[in-house]
C-alpha cells in the first residue's frame, strides 16, 4: 500500500480478490446467486464473531452498558441474514435442481462459523467437531469456541458479581458441555425484571441478550421455510436429514432463563 492520499475504494476492499472468489461449478445462471449468498452469510457470521468478542470482554468488564451497541448490531446483522432467505427463495426447485449435484458433500451443516456462532452464544454441541477437517482452521475455530465461557456463561458471571446467588456449578463448569438451566438463575431474572428501575444495566442487557436469541429464532424459522420451499423434505446435500433436521432446532434457546423468566413474573 502506497500512502493514504493513492488509496483506492477497490484497493482498500481488495476487490480484485473479493469478486473474483465466486466459482460456480456448472454454467447455471442461478449457481452464482447460490453462490453469493452463502458467501455473504460468511462474511456476516465472521462480523458477528467479531463483535461477541467484544461483548463478552465487556459483560466480563462490567460494562453492562456499553454492550448495548454491539449486541444491538449482531441482532440487526442477524435481521439481514434472515432477509436474505427471500433472495434465495427465489431460486425455484427448476431452477435449483439444474446444478444441485455440484454441491456434491457440501452443506451449511458444515459452516464452522455458524456453529461456533451458536457455541459463543451458549448452544455447545461438541459433534460439530466432527465435521471440521483435523488442522483446519474451521475446527480450530470451533474447538476454541466450545472450551471457553459463552457469552451466556459471562453473564451468569456478571449476575453473581452484582450480588445474585447464583449456584456454583453454573460459575465453574466444563464449558464444553451444554449449559442446562439453573432455578436460582432465572429467580435472578425475577428479581431483576420485577425492579427494572434498580438493576436497569442488568435488566437492559437481558433485553438485548433477547434481541439476539429471538433473531436467531427467526434465522432458523425462515431457513426451514426456504428450504421446504426449494426442495420440499428431500434429504440435504452431504446427507444431512434436510427439514426435519432444521425443523428440531426451532425450539434451540441460547439464554433459557430469560425465556422462562416470562412465565414466572
Amino acid at each position: 500500500m502506497g500512502a493514504p492520499d493513492d488509496m483506492t475504494y477497490g484497493g482498500y476492499l481488495a476487490l480484485d480478490r473479493l469478486l473474483a472468489a465466486q466459482h460456480p461449478v456448472s454454467d447455471h445462471h442461478d449457481e452464482l446467486l447460490f453462490v453469493i449468498i452463502h458467501q455473504t452469510k460468511e462474511l456476516w457470521l465472521k462480523q458477528i464473531l467479531h463483535e461477541l468478542d467484544l461483548a463478552s470482554a465487556l459483560v466480563r468488564g462490567d460494562k453492562l452498558i456499553e454492550v448495548h451497541k454491539i449486541l444491538s448490531r449482531v441482532s440487526r446483522i442477524q435481521a439481514v441474514m434472515t432477509l436474505s432467505w427471500d433472495v434465495l427463495a427465489t431460486l425455484t426447485p427448476t431452477d435449483y435442481l439444474t446444478f444441485r449435484h455440484v454441491l456434491g458433500g457440501s452443506s451449511g451443516f458444515q459452516s464452522a462459523q455458524f456453529r461456533a456462532f451458536e457455541f459463543r452464544l451458549g448452544l455447545k454441541e461438541a459433534g460439530h467437531l466432527r465435521f471440521q477437517e483435523e488442522g483446519s482452521k474451521g475446527r480450530a475455530l470451533l474447538a476454541a469456541a466450545l472450551e471457553s465461557p459463552s457469552l451466556w456463561d459471562e453473564t451468569n458471571a456478571a449476575l453473581a458479581r452484582a450480588g445474585f446467588a447464583i449456584p456454583g456449578a453454573a460459575l465453574a463448569r466444563d464449558w464444553s458441555q451444554p449449559y442446562r438451566p439453573f432455578d436460582e438463575v432465572e429467580a435472578a431474572w425475577a428479581t431483576i425484571y420485577r425492579d427494572a428501575e434498580q438493576y436497569w444495566p442488568l435488566y437492559q442487557l437481558a433485553e438485548k441478550l433477547m434481541d439476539v436469541d429471538d433473531a436467531l429464532a427467526s434465522w432458523r424459522h425462515k431457513h426451514v421455510v426456504t428450504v421446504e420451499r426449494v426442495i420440499g423434505f428431500k434429504r440435504g446435500t452431504g446427507g444431512t436429514p434436510g427439514v426435519p433436521y432444521l425443523q428440531s432446532t426451532l425450539s434451540k434457546r441460547a439464554f433459557p432463563e430469560l425465556w422462562s423468566v416470562r412465565t414466572r413474573l
